[in-house]
């Protein structure tokens, strides 16, 4: 059997476009389906299983999938961390071309100048969602004290005040966002078809890549670092940065959690201009004095009103108890349970499993010969953390990026996942074997920043807009 890992997301598209009319050819990834892991009319030998990109590089090189498609700058932020995995790149698809750019804001931008030029600087911020690629560039660099920050995504939102570069990815044509200016581009590519190197050497992959290779590039490019010099010498400049905004800084989160957070606010009684149904803005107004906004991912909340670069955030209570499960004495808590973006985390498992509880389960899966249980999860820190607390003996933590439900069985025994509907769960023909907790969306602050009177005003006015059937914390 040989199983093929493909792309969701903004890939799936061009992807299933190269894949028309080939012996892989799947109407249902064309068609963007629920079901994650799909067969093939004519092709009985093969499976094909639906991943987020970022999790692609990972699967083919543990061996778990022979071939697979995604993005090359993936390839590259496995391999910056991980160079002797059984990865191997074959060929460049003719597709998803795109670039890793370096973007800063214009007034850091010209005091940066060249690219060879930075390390004149000391302690520059990056942040990106590729912190492997992101360590190895600033190395590369011979930047002085940097820090890297790596978040979900959203790096762009960062500069100039939480950051002074973001690598970010940005399609082939696409500019620079948000008044960034580009400084440079470190790596050029497409989609790329990769093999799990002992499946090359063990098995007959042959027709499957003559499926694919119809839709190969002529141009590769990849990851480039410049030529440097050795020291620039000199003492080491500050780069000036403008001041935080004087006041509380509250975090707002972007993606499916916005409307649920723009319920929140408007039930507070809170004018927000720029965070609206169809305008979303990096900084919304707020008709609030001494209140500034962001938007960044709801993810990457608790660690930044921790490390206390918002002093609130309206974020999940999941991210909050992922967060806490690694990091127990943060200064980070909830303060308002806002009630809205209401799903239930739950332990997964596949529906065939003849299992009611959790010790039926070990003991079918022990009946089957598996001693490591694999727990797949978006949150890694909760699933080690339920992985304990149930007593699951031999565990292997599987982090994942999304697209969880095609994890079960092939790859996992178990899957730590948040459900609204329970749509996509059934889908994929799973079924939930028991509730972990309920989350919802929450308002959460810096410990420190409890007693400050403008941060008091917003919660009681955040408190005043639950809805009356949510209880308050």
């Amino acid at each position: 059997m040989i199983r093929i890992a493909l792309p969701t997301g903004d890939m799936r598209r061009p992807v299933a476009q190269a894949l028309a009319g080939t012996p892989l050819d799947s109407p249902d990834y064309a068609a963007g389906s629920r079901v994650y892991r799909l067969g093939l009319p004519d092709r009985g030998d093969v499976t094909i299983r639906v991943f987020r990109e970022r999790d692609i590089p990972i699967q083919v090189a543990l061996g778990n999938y022979q071939l697979g498609v995604c993005g090359g700058v993936w390839v590259e932020e496995l391999r910056a961390r991980y160079p002797a995995e059984d990865l191997s790149p074959l060929f460049p698809l003719a597709v998803g071309r795109g670039r890793l750019a370096a973007l800063a804001a214009p007034e850091q931008a010209a005091q940066l100048g060249p690219l060879e030029e930075w390390q004149r600087f000391s302690g520059l911020r990056v942040v990106s969602e590729f912190g492997n690629l992101a360590e190895k560039i600033v190395a590369h660099l011979r930047l002085r004290r940097p820090r890297v920050y790596a978040v979900y995504g959203g790096a762009h939102a960062y500069p100039p005040e939480d950051a002074d570069i973001a690598l970010v990815h940005l399609g082939e044509d696409q500019q620079s966002p948000d008044g960034l200016v580009e400084m440079a581009s470190f790596h050029e590519s497409g989609l790329w078809v990769v093999a799990n190197r002992r499946a090359l050497a063990g098995l007959d992959l042959g027709e499957a890549l003559a499926s694919l290779r119809p839709a190969a590039a002529a141009v590769e490019g990849g990851l480039r670092l410049p030529t440097v010099a050795q020291s620039l010498g000199g003492p080491p400049l500050a780069l000036e940065r403008p001041e935080r905004p004087a006041g509380v800084r509250l975090a707002l989160p972007d993606g499916h959690q916005q409307p649920h957070a723009l319920a929140s606010v408007r039930d507070a009684g809170i004018e927000l201009d720029g965070y609206g149904d169809a305008d979303v803005q990096l900084r919304p107004r707020i008709a609030v004095d001494g209140v500034t906004v962001k938007v960044v991912r709801p993810q990457d909340m608790p660690q930044l009103v921790a490390l206390g670069q918002f002093d609130m955030a309206i974020t999940g209570r999941d991210w909050l108890a992922d967060f806490l499960a690694c990091f127990p004495d943060a200064p980070v808590e909830m303060a308002v349970d806002l009630g809205r973006s209401r799903y239930h985390i739950a332990a997964v498992v596949d529906e065939d499993l003849p299992a009611t509880t959790v010790d039926e389960a070990l003991a079918c899966w022990h009946a089957r010969g598996r001693r490591m249980i694999r727990v797949a999860s978006e949150y890694p820190n909760l699933a080690d953390r339920y992985a304990r607390q149930r007593r699951l003996g031999r565990y292997q933590v599987v982090p994942i990026a999304g697209a969880s439900e095609g994890f079960v069985p092939e790859d996992a025994e178990i899957l730590i996942e948040g459900s609204e509907t329970g749509k996509t769960i059934v889908a994929n023909r799973l079924r939930v074997l028991e509730r972990v907790f309920e989350s919802t969306n929450c308002v959460v602050i810096h410990r420190g920043r409890r007693d400050d009177p403008v941060l008091q005003g917003l919660l009681e006015r955040f408190r005043r807009g639950v809805p009356a059937t949510t209880a308050v914390t």
